[in-house]
């Protein structure tokens, strides 16, 4: 029977959807974290007979035919670029982006990656750097006598020395904005890598059209919403569960039909 199949493929599918909603709901407190969407696509059909197909003299024609479907498969798991909400933590290396971009890093093989999250700090030589250590691009170093540090929305980056009143410039960050965001590659860590489905980097200052701009003393959370997640995760347990009814009723159909005499 073709059910047993089908069924099966309906329950991979759910597994899939469920690792996918476990795994938003996971992140749910990950700074700066886009919540991911599993989507499913029908598998090839057998042409029992074809719409359209002769039935029998000249005229007459199948008006829909008979074609059976072979069950589902996932076709994709998309990142959803929705802004998440701004969250005050009022430490001056903290910075969300309110709009489209990415911070850009350095890792340590020299590749660049890019990022969301603002959650910055400093080196132990002054420089500008990201919770795991890689340096943010194009590199900023705060010197050490410095006793304020003010990031503007359009990403200079400014500090005020001891003994001085006016604001030094000390760099201007930049972000990087892609055709296809889609596209990234997640390497974890909150971190994405460009790829030939995202296409390559446009890189300006923040506040330049297309871009977002940046809060200084703020992080971007998550774009998770718990209540739509449980409620997706209640309607693919549910599926599972239909699915799998489907694999006892075939089995017992096949049961009945070996027992006939």
């Amino acid at each position: 029977m073709r059910s047993l199949s089908i069924a099966a493929t309906g329950m991979l599918a759910q597994q899939t959807n469920v690792d996918v909603i476990s795994n938003n709901i996971a992140n749910m407190n990950t700074t700066a974290y886009k919540r991911q969407r599993a989507e499913f696509q029908d598998l090839l059909y057998e042409q029992v007979q074809r719409p359209g197909a002769s039935t029998g003299g000249q005229e007459a024609r199948s008006p829909s035919g008979i074609q059976i479907g072979a069950g589902v498969r996932t076709g994709g798991v998309y990142r959803i670029a929705e802004q998440g909400a701004m969250t005050s933590t009022s430490n001056r290396y903290d910075v969300a982006i309110q709009g489209q971009g990415y911070f850009q890093v350095t890792m340590p093989n020299g590749e660049t990656a890019y990022t969301r999250s603002g959650s910055f700090q400093l080196s132990d030589q002054g420089e500008l750097v990201t919770a795991d250590g890689y340096p943010v691009q194009p590199g900023i170093t705060i010197p050490p006598q410095a006793t304020d540090v003010v990031i503007s929305p359009t990403g200079k980056v400014q500090v005020k020395l001891d003994g001085q009143t006016d604001m030094q410039d000390v760099g201007q960050l930049q972000l990087a904005n892609f055709v296809n965001e889609a596209g990234l590659e997640a390497q974890g860590g909150n971190l994405f890598l460009a790829t030939s489905a995202s296409g390559q980097p446009n890189v300006a200052s923040p506040g330049d059209p297309g871009f977002g701009g940046l809060r200084q003393g703020y992080l971007e959370a998550s774009n998770v919403n718990p209540v739509s997640e449980i409620t997706a995760l209640i309607t693919a347990q549910r599926a599972y569960e239909m699915n799998s009814r489907v694999v006892k009723t075939v089995d017992e159909m096949l049961s009945t039909s070996t027992q006939m005499r």
